[in-house]
């Protein structure tokens, strides 16, 4: 028997129901620092090696750069860093 999309999707949600919250939040933190890695590993293969501290605003800016206060302040963090 071959699920459609719209069960799959429901029981997804049910099973994501079910999970204590502090096990949502787990998850959610886990994917977030999978992202963020992704994103660093991104970036010093496109750029080179960084310092840990470039590393760690060049991620900012591609996680929240679009937003053009936020985008600022970040920029002004990279130019006081090392390369």
């Amino acid at each position: 028997m071959e699920l459609s999309e719209s069960d799959l999707e429901a029981r997804f949600r049910a099973v994501q129901d079910s999970l204590l919250p502090h096990v949502r939040v787990a998850r959610a933190a886990a994917m977030f620092a999978w992202a963020r890695d992704l994103i660093g590993r991104d970036i010093v293969a496109r750029t080179g090696p960084v310092s840990d501290a470039r590393l760690k605003w060049e991620i900012a800016l591609r996680l929240y750069g679009s937003d053009a206060a936020s985008r600022a302040m970040i920029q002004r963090m990279l130019d006081h860093v090392s390369a």
